[in-house]
């Protein structure tokens, strides 16, 4: 299957769009930390190759595009807080990362490409939902790299306040040895406690 490619961003050009940004969050799966979302605009005469999907990257690809993503693209990262997912829920907090990522692009983009079905709901300029987006477009895909490599290196740190966790390596997803450690350890301030294996450990406890 082809890789992601400018024709999204293309076809909103010849719309009289401008400034075209892919946004994409990473996050909405793991136990623990924040959901992060990325927003960036390319430069259409230096698109970096090699774009795709963050998931189908090898760590080291990921992290040499993350830098070639930042010397050449407008990029704003923001995230959404455990607790902001624990009092909106997931999909929300989610939103509310990528309302976020785009408000800190300055000049403002003329338009979002959102992955996923849904648009934020308090989204204040045009945006269009792309399913599976950070496969079809290199913008999306872009966003995709750079928030995963920054959510990572934030997982990465409380693993070494929190160690026990592997956050170090799952970056805060439910994997065997994460779901062992809550049981073996505890809950942390960093777990969501409205996720069911956080939440069941929680009433347990009590």
């Amino acid at each position: 299957m082809p890789g992601p490619d400018f024709s999204h961003e293309r076809a909103a050009l010849s719309e009289g769009f401008l400034r075209i940004a892919g946004v994409d969050e990473v996050g909405r799966g793991p136990l623990a930390g924040p959901v992060t979302a990325a927003a960036v605009i390319l430069d259409p005469r230096n698109i970096p190759e090699g774009l795709n999907d963050s998931k189908k990257l090898s760590a080291a690809r990921r992290a040499a595009l993350c830098e070639v993503i930042l010397a050449s693209a407008q990029v704003s990262v923001a995230h959404a807080s455990v607790e902001e997912i624990d009092r909106l829920n997931i999909l929300r907090a989610s939103h509310l990362a990528m309302e976020r990522a785009l408000a800190g692009l300055d000049p403002a983009p003329d338009l979002a490409l959102i992955d996923g079905n849904l648009i934020p709901r308090d989204l204040i300029l045009p945006a269009r939902a792309i399913v599976r987006g950070d496969a079809v477009s290199v913008s999306i895909a872009a966003a995709s790299i750079v928030a995963k490599i920054r959510r990572d290196q934030i997982m990465w740190d409380l693993a070494q306040q929190f160690p026990g966790y592997g956050w170090e390596r799952n970056a805060g997803y439910p994997s065997k040895s994460h779901k062992e450690a809550l049981l073996n350890i505890g809950v942390t301030p960093h777990h969501r406690r409205s996720f069911k294996p956080v939440h069941n450990i929680l009433y347990q406890e009590e």
